[in-house]
């Protein structure tokens, strides 16, 4: 806990980006009627019937300390899929840094030796060269500030009915395009001070 709440205290260093990193699902829902328009003082509406598309999975990438955000859809959340998004992060996202420092939960997926089961030997160790893990306490994954961002996500954009893979695509990329020009950030007010206060509890007891 204490070696996430310290990365938060860092200044902004793009030799040394801090990503937070989680995922979510969205059910897809499609419509079995037309909706009916909406009109003065009366909003859209909706048939109580709908059709069941199944389920897309979304990683949220969020820079913290830079404003950055970007959401990749997939069509599952496997090792492989966290593997490709390691190698978008260090090859797409932030090719010019010299170590990236990830923050995400211990979901049993998001484990390093995915990169060989994945990627040749030379090409997870190049990519696993470049990342530096910081895994949030069991329990604790709302120390995660990807979480913050998935449940905005939630609220302005995938809080309503999504037919398909393709519009839910799009409207990530529009929510994500609109947050990002705005630099967006997180005002994380949690210190470790606060921890060794309120959560007490949670630290060993020392006895004299």
């Amino acid at each position: 806990m204490e070696d996430v709440l310290s990365l938060y205290t860092q200044l902004p260093d793009p030799q040394r980006p801090l990503v937070c990193f989680d995922e979510t699902s969205k059910q897809l829902i499609g419509e079995t009627r037309q909706s009916l328009p909406a009109l003065p003082g009366q909003p859209e509406r909706y048939d109580y019937e709908y059709q069941r598309n199944g389920v897309c999975n979304l990683f949220m990438f969020y820079a913290p300390l830079a404003g950055w955000r970007h959401v990749k859809v997939t069509d599952r959340r496997t090792k492989v899929d966290w593997a490709y998004c390691m190698r978008d992060l260090v090859d797409i996202h932030f090719p010019d840094a010299l170590l990236i420092q990830v923050v995400q939960d211990h979901l049993n997926t998001h484990d390093p030796s995915a990169l060989y089961e994945v990627f040749e030997p030379a090409e997870a160790r190049r990519i696993l060269n470049r990342l530096d893990f910081h895994y949030t306490p069991k329990h604790g994954s709302w120390l995660n500030i990807a979480e913050i961002e998935l449940s905005v996500l939630d609220r302005q954009c995938l809080d309503r009915r999504i037919p398909d893979k393709s519009t839910l695509e799009a409207e990530v990329l529009a929510w994500e395009l609109r947050r990002n020009a705005h630099s967006a950030t997180v005002n994380w007010r949690f210190t470790t001070d606060d921890a060794r206060i309120k959560l007490k509890r949670l630290y060993p007891s020392l006895q004299g």
